[in-house]
């Protein structure tokens, strides 16, 4: 027996095995995945990361990552936070890849055919939305079958400040930011019901934070009434709003509130698409 040739065949049949672990290894800290380890932080940031906080988090060197940061911000993957020289925040083009892949991802037919089971039980246009920028932007919707309907596209965006998607969203946000966002905003007055005072949005974006439920009572459209509630990822974060809405005539919001339980249901079902 030729215990020698046995070693060594075990030997190279050992290294071959640990090879691509090695490998896999070394891959993982290509600059291309540190890159994404950075940006992965600072979405799930709840606000700015200096660039002390983000060298603790990633385990960098700070000079390197600072180049890195340049980078980013030049494509505009990341910015400054306003009056802070080293503190970030995701950029306007994460923020678009980030609604792009919401509105274009394999989970798509899954989130339509929850809406529609919604709409079916519901009688009533459903919607799914996230807030972009300062307004609301769909995800997706599924229509009633009524001929009286207000029909928006998937893509369309409308005010947050008299939707109830965009107040349940903007009231999930951290007072300091939403209230820095509200002053930045331009509160039309669409209708007489509509709130453009941001002392008063404000308070009323405090009752629904309380309650989990928005309503809109003919604040954007005269004879539209709408009620919302939040959908939240699996970290429990809130990341998108479920709607339905309809005209007064044949859904007043004391019906429309009677389908809270239904939607609150259907945004459990769509945690589990994000």
């Amino acid at each position: 027996m030729d215990t020698r040739a046995d070693t060594e065949a075990f030997v190279q049949s050992e290294s071959a095995e640990n090879a691509p672990l090695v490998d896999n290894a070394a891959r993982a800290e290509t600059p291309t995945l540190r890159a994404f380890s950075v940006l992965e932080h600072l979405v799930a940031a709840k606000g700015a990361l200096s660039l002390a906080e983000l060298a603790n988090i990633i385990e960098q060197p700070k000079a390197s990552l600072h180049r890195m940061l340049q980078s980013l911000e030049a494509g505009g993957f990341v910015a400054r936070e306003p009056g802070q020289k080293n503190a970030y925040v995701i950029g306007p083009r994460l923020e678009r890849l980030g609604v792009d892949v919401m509105m274009h991802s394999g989970a798509r037919r899954q989130r339509h055919a929850i809406l529609e089971r919604l709409v079916a039980d519901l009688g009533e246009t459903c919607n799914l939305s996230t807030l972009h920028d300062t307004q609301v932007l769909y995800l997706d919707r599924c229509e009633s079958t009524w001929a009286l309907r207000l029909e928006l596209k998937p893509g369309s965006h409308v005010p947050a400040h008299c939707s109830a998607s965009g107040k349940l969203l903007l009231s999930m946000m951290p007072r300091d930011e939403r209230a820095a966002l509200i002053r930045a905003m331009r509160l039309e007055r669409f209708t007489p019901n509509t709130l453009d005072d941001p002392n008063l949005l404000e308070a009323e974006l405090d009752r629904i934070a309380h309650k989990g439920i928005a309503v809109d009572n003919e604040e954007f459209v005269l004879g539209i009434a709408c009620v919302a509630v939040p959908v939240f990822d699996s970290r429990g974060k809130c990341i998108a709003a479920i709607a339905v809405h309809g005209p007064v005539s044949r859904m007043t919001l004391s019906r429309a509130l009677t389908f809270v339980p239904r939607l609150q249901e259907a945004a459990a079902d769509l945690t589990a698409t994000f």
